[in-house]
């Protein structure tokens, strides 16, 4: 089972977010967090394989966040088994957004009114 943290300021985003993942047998939500900085919190304590992460969160964004658990030797130290892969999303811009997330080591960055079967394809394939 994929094990996926969902990271959004909006509390009936993350909840949206949790209803169609706990409808799957092969992703189970471990963790919400509402900012980045609790985002990289929850990361250097718990074990996590995928990140859903909007792009802009409060006190730390989602691109700064990639960056920084790439950098943070204690999310390296939790997250070393299978690897820590991350799915951004965003709301605007995702012709600005999709390369900064890439080019920050996201492995992919979607439209955050898509469809349900698109971020779970995403999560999936990360």
């Amino acid at each position: 089972m994929l094990r996926v943290l969902l990271a959004d300021a909006d509390p009936l985003q993350r909840e949206g977010w949790r209803l169609v993942l706990d409808a799957q047998h092969d992703l189970g939500v471990v963790g919400e967090v509402p900012d980045g900085v609790q985002l990289l919190a929850h990361l250097r304590r718990h074990a996590v394989d995928v990140v859903v992460s909007d792009v802009r969160l409060p006190r730390l964004g989602g691109l700064q966040a990639v960056e920084q658990a790439g950098r943070d030797a204690r999310v390296a130290l939790m997250q070393r088994e299978r690897g820590l892969r991350w799915v951004l999303v965003t709301a605007t811009d995702l012709d600005r957004w999709g390369p900064m997330g890439l080019a920050a080591g996201a492995t992919s960055v979607l439209w955050k009114g898509g469809d349900p079967e698109s971020m779970l394809a995403a999560i999936r394939a990360a």
